[in-house]
């Protein structure tokens, strides 16, 4: 059996610890008739993946299994199809997505909301995953890239992207037009670029001052600086942009998400898109809070179509693919601008 490189998990442990280790294990191959083979260019580094490997959700089954393989955006060359493949040809670029297989018969599947199959299988929770050379993946599952895109810049989109696009989208920005997004990373970076396309204000808030520039440099129409002191922060807020229409939260800390709600104003819109503790909220203020996890096909479709007609940005730095513990821990001290891409 062929053998590839992979940044493998055998055990969940802080990313101090250097718990990826680089190991040979039998190179992916095609096992169904409609699996492509990609050969990875490039895997972006996720600050969700890093609560996985440190063991933080494993009581909601966060890895599931291990040894895994992590890394769940990728962006590569098919080199091998299926003999029942009709969307990709050889030499095509596609990415993979966090979802990369669903039952396709539940009643999420029949509406078209994949993403939330009971029975769905994750990328990068198995050895099925981004930070190697080779995946293999069922052809409804991978989205074209198209051959201009190079694959540091693609990359992200396949979780990071879909991601905030998902919750730009589930923030209703056509009636929501003052827009306040918590956690200025990976995602939020890009959140701040799709709710510019939908025609919103963005108010950008971090604790990072870094990504506060960040996020002047797209456009945001101001950047504030997340503080403990909530009441202060709130009236801060207050003073300068009176009550947000919708908030969306990337920032995985309770005190951000209470923050958010509170800032937003009677009958505004709340999208979390990360894990934390139920907040405190009032009925009578007719807010609503909403959920949001990655996206369907279709919608990573339209994610590419949206970033390359408006040349959305994504700021990224590579890495080589043995690198993956210094960068998974940069990323967990906020020295990364957006996001960290390995190059295998």
């Amino acid at each position: 059996m062929e053998k590839m490189r992979a940044m493998v998990l055998s055990k969940c442990a802080p990313i101090e610890t250097n718990p990826l280790k680089l190991t040979l294990i039998d190179k992916q191959r095609i096992e169904k008739p409609e699996e492509i083979l990609i050969q990875i260019e490039a895997c972006g580094v996720c600050h969700s993946q890093l609560h996985g490997i440190e063991g933080d959700w494993q009581d909601i089954g966060i890895p599931p299994s291990l040894p895994t393989v992590p890394g769940h955006e990728l962006v590569g060359k098919v080199i091998e199809i299926g003999k029942n493949v009709t969307k990709f040809k050889l030499g095509d670029r596609a990415g993979v997505t966090p979802l990369l297989d669903a039952c396709g018969n539940c009643q999420y599947c029949n509406e078209g909301k994949e993403n939330l199959c009971e029975s769905s299988v994750v990328t990068g929770e198995s050895l099925k995953g981004g930070y190697t050379e080779f995946i293999a993946v069922k052809e409804d599952f991978a989205t074209k890239v198209p051959e201009n895109m190079k694959p540091e810049y693609a990359a992200p989109l396949f979780c990071a992207g879909i991601t905030a696009f998902k919750a730009v989208k589930a923030a209703d920005p056509k009636n929501h037009k003052k827009i306040g997004i918590f956690g200025i990373g990976g995602v939020g970076h890009m959140a701040i670029q799709f709710a510019k396309t939908e025609g919103c204000d963005v108010i950008a808030f971090s604790r990072n001052l870094n990504h506060l520039n960040v996020a002047k440099k797209l456009g945001a129409i101001d950047s504030i600086r997340f503080s403990e002191k909530q009441d202060e922060f709130l009236n801060t807020i207050k003073e300068k942009h009176g009550m947000l229409d919708a908030a969306i939260v990337f920032a995985p800390s309770d005190l951000a998400t209470d923050s958010a709600i509170k800032a937003v104003k009677k009958g505004g819109m709340i999208v979390l898109a990360t894990i934390g503790e139920n907040p405190y909220f009032k009925a009578f203020e007719e807010k609503t809070i909403r959920g949001t996890v990655i996206g369907t096909t279709k919608d990573m479709e339209q994610v590419i179509k949206v970033c390359n007609e408006q040349n959305l940005k994504v700021f990224s730095e590579t890495f080589p693919l043995e690198k993956a513990n210094e960068v998974l821990k940069k990323l967990k001290e906020s020295q990364i601008e957006a996001r960290a891409v390995l190059i295998p």
